[in-house]
């Protein structure tokens, strides 16, 4: 069997301006102390943030859950649900909390089937930095679309993704295709 491998070597400079306690870098590294995770954490920061759906790229609110796009996508339609309290490991979510994050990643990967057709897709939770997560102190899911040779040379030789539709294009077609 061949094995094809998919660098993201740019994804490395993206992972690690975060501080060792996975929230912004300036904290005090105890991200208990006294709310100071929320305040830093940037799905925490969109979530309570004033703005629109539109402006914040949310593209459905539960009671407990939200899902959003990804602002540094691996590829067009690349949505994020994750649950609105802020919470670090899937053990720590309670049943309701739980349920409605794996429904919203159902209707998440419907909505992206929808608007996108892909040929694949990829779905990942990744608990701790030691796992891959860029944020690790909010869990969060990521549905990715995916295409055969959908990758290109540009991440390998200039550090650059190429992506063909803006995030507010992304947002529109996701939030039609959304149940």
């Amino acid at each position: 069997m061949n094995l094809d491998h998919l660098w993201a070597g740019w994804r490395s400079s993206y992972v690690s301006s975060f501080g060792d306690a996975g929230v912004l870098a300036g904290s005090s590294g105890d991200p208990t102390a006294s709310g100071e995770a929320e305040t830093l954490c940037v799905f925490c920061g969109i979530v309570r943030s004033g703005e629109s759906d539109e402006v914040r790229h949310v593209l459905w609110t539960g009671s407990f859950t939200v899902a959003l796009l990804n602002a540094y996508p691996y590829s067009p339609g690349h949505v994020m649900v994750l649950p609105i309290r802020h919470v670090n490991d899937l053990c720590e979510l309670a049943r309701e909390e739980a349920a409605e994050l794996s429904s919203g990643v159902y209707d998440a990967v419907a909505a992206v089937k929808a608007a996108y057709r892909p040929e694949g897709m990829n779905l990942g939770v990744n608990l701790g930095r030691a796992a891959g997560a860029g944020i690790p102190a909010h869990l969060h899911v990521h549905i990715v679309p995916r295409w055969i040779g959908d990758t290109n040379f540009m991440t390998s030789v200039a550090g650059v993704r190429v992506l063909p539709e803006a995030l507010s294009d992304s947002w529109a077609k996701l939030r039609a295709a959304w149940t």
